[in-house]
């Protein structure tokens, strides 16, 4: 019972205020008039006629925030998603790794949340999760992230949502460059610089950055390299090209539970990815063709725990992934309230893994783990239709074929109502799938060839609200979520040991609210919450999450500061289920020192909170950075 008048508590508060305008003061919005977005929708659409819900980041806030990875503003300021961290930066992969995105208790480490560069899927070829120490803030002019089924146009992964991360762009004539460099705890180093420019039909953008710490734990050193740049031209004004190229390397230490510490933990990551598209835009039609290629390369240690009487480990982890992919789509209004979008997307993954012996009687020896491409092509329909001013009407189809598995059809509907006194009310029902990755059928025992894919259902209904002029906003959302087929590891049926088996439920439902209000062009505030009850609970997905912050901005000072709660994460399930309760409080503030000048500094958990978010992996203190912002 306590758990539920908290929930009622929450919401009886949140429901007050809302206005999340991206004005000044960088805060973001849900539903604001005139907002465009392209999630959810292949071309730009109002928001308000979307019966999804999509949450907006924009490039205000995430300057705003001062992090190197957008993961820590998304976990704020998105309401149902959570990030997973172990240490002041870096993420890592493999074992003791963070940056576990979860939406609605559906997490992108097991493949049913997908992340989306330009609308391009990004994910390791052979196990199929985004890499999060690739999501860097360089790269990104907003982020857009649809909660729920976005399977209808982004085909498998996307089951439970995509983040979408729109790269940055000139938006003015001119020539600008940034250099963003700062030093706090830890040994840590932050350090980024870009240029854009746009001079007639030509725009580009070149950015790199360097990161690196020692971590608050011996062995938990983290250091990256990242690069990205773009290039545009408008043919004509009716037609644009565009391409761009971006890649990181990271090299992270893991230094195991601090229960059973390890040794030698060390992974040497490269991820890169490169696109190219044509686009056209008419009055009444829109659409583009566009090429992408994902890839990554992977060395990894594994490590050793003396204290269990383990040696230095033989063998290193070697894989090398890939993802390539066409993506063509059309959209026309053929008359008055009218759009009809139609799509084809071919997808080809996978990629190679082996064992490298580096000592032991096997050393100068190589053991194969897999060496597998699938492919996946489908042809979606979506279609939106305005009835009067105060109904549109969402339907969608998508007919997924994969090279192994199958054939999928995956639909979708719902309504969005344009209601008096600014009320918008939507109502939708949307299936999501995931096909099972090649980790899941081909590698390491228990390893499944003959897995069918996993699918859910998402039911939803959304209210929202804008008043005093857009100043104050507030809206809720209820959803069920119904799934089926899910992979797990379960006893072999057949014979002894484990196997992967199409076995499992989803059974979630939740309640998230977003709420803001700005006073004046000086002071406001925003807030967020969510509640998530799973009858089958999962790791990383805290049954309740809020966040409360303030701006201030006022002559050469900006000032923000926020406390987020978290409550009845779970950090372990099974047998026994731990959770972790905590309170984060984090200042962030600049001064303009001159017009080419700013200096920052940020703290993070001022309040010095003892937790944990992945079991034995406890997080740091207070942590302090401070630096410069450059801009001519």
């Amino acid at each position: 019972m306590k758990k539920y008048l908290i929930t009622a508590i929450a919401l009886t508060v949140l429901l007050q205020v809302q206005a999340q305008e991206a004005d000044t003061t960088g805060i973001n919005r849900s539903y604001a008039i005139g907002e465009v977005v392209v999630t959810g929708t292949r071309n730009a659409t109002d928001i308000r006629h979307l019966s999804q819900t999509v949450s907006v980041v924009n490039r205000n806030r995430l300057e705003q925030a001062m992090q190197p990875s957008l993961l820590p503003v998304l976990t704020e300021q998105v309401p149902g998603l959570f990030t997973t961290s172990r240490g002041v930066m870096g993420y890592g992969v493999s074992n003791g790794a963070a940056g576990g995105i979860s939406l609605r208790g559906l997490s992108g480490g097991n493949a049913r949340l997908m992340v989306l560069i330009d609308g391009h899927p990004q994910y390791a070829g052979i196990f199929g999760h985004p890499i999060s120490d690739a999501y860097q803030t360089l790269l990104a002019d907003r982020v857009e992230v649809l909660r729920g089924p976005a399977s209808v146009l982004y085909g498998s992964n996307a089951m439970g949502g995509v983040v979408n991360i729109v790269t940055r762009r000139m938006h003015e004539d001119g020539v600008r460059t940034d250099l963003h460099t700062g030093y706090g705890s830890y040994n840590t180093l932050e350090t980024e610089l870009t240029n854009r420019i746009r001079k007639g039909r030509f725009s580009g953008v070149v950015s790199g950055s360097y990161n690196r710490t020692d971590g608050h734990r011996a062995d938990m050193n983290f250091e990256q390299y990242g690069g990205y740049a773009a290039l545009g031209y408008e043919l004509a004004d009716t037609w644009r090209v565009r391409a761009d190229v971006n890649a990181t390397h990271f090299n992270a230490s893991y230094p195991g539970p601090v229960s059973v510490p390890l040794l030698d933990g060390d992974q040497r990551i490269t991820r890169g990815m490169a696109s190219f598209a044509v686009e056209n835009e008419y009055e009444k039609t829109s659409g583009g063709l566009s090429f992408f290629y994902n890839w990554g390369d992977h060395w990894i240690n594994d490590g050793y725990t003396p204290s269990a009487g383990e040696e230095p480990q033989d063998d290193r982890f070697n894989s090398f992934d890939d993802m390539m992919g066409i993506s063509l789509y059309q959209s026309a209004r053929f008359f008055k309230g009218n759009r009809i979008t139609a799509g084809f997307d071919w997808f080809r993954y996978g990629g190679e893994a082996w064992s490298e012996y580096v000592s032991g009687e096997q050393a100068g020896t190589r053991r194969d783990l897999v060496d597998k491409h699938e492919n996946e092509v489908a042809g979606y329909v979506d279609i939106r239709q305005d009835v009067g001013s105060w109904l549109t009407f969402n339907a969608g189809l998508r007919v997924d074929h994969h090279s192994r598995v199958g054939t999928e059809w995956v639909p979708q509907a719902g309504l969005a109502f344009h209601l008096p006194h600014a009320i918008e009310l939507k109502a939708s029902a949307s299936k999501g799938f995931r096909y099972p990755i090649l980790r899941e059928m081909y590698m390491f025992p228990p390893q499944n060839p003959d897995l069918q894919p996993e699918s859910m259902w998402n039911y939803e209904i959304a209210f929202s609200q804008r008043l005093l002029d857009g100043r104050l906003s507030y809206g809720v959302n209820i959803f069920y979520i119904d799934g089926k087929n899910l992979i797990q590891t379960l006893p072999n049926p057949s014979g002894s040991g484990m196997l992967n088996q199409n076995s499992g439920k989803i059974d979630n439902t939740g309640v998230e609210a977003q709420v803001a209000y700005r006073f004046n062009r000086t002071w406001a505030v925003d807030a967020n919450y969510s509640y998530l009850h799973m009858e089958n609970p999962v790791i990383a997905a805290p049954e309740h999450k809020l966040y409360a912050g303030a701006n201030f901005s006022k002559g050469r000072w900006n000032v923000s500061s926020g406390l987020q709660y978290i409550a009845e994460l779970y950090t372990t399930v099974g047998e026994t289920e731990t959770t972790e309760n905590f309170v984060l409080w984090n200042l962030r503030a600049s001064f303009r020192a001159a017009k080419w000048l700013d200096i920052w500094a940020r703290g993070e958990n001022l309040l010095a909170q003892r937790y944990e978010i992945n079991a034995g992996y406890p997080m740091p203190r207070a942590t302090v950075m401070t630096g410069i912002h450059l801009n001519f």
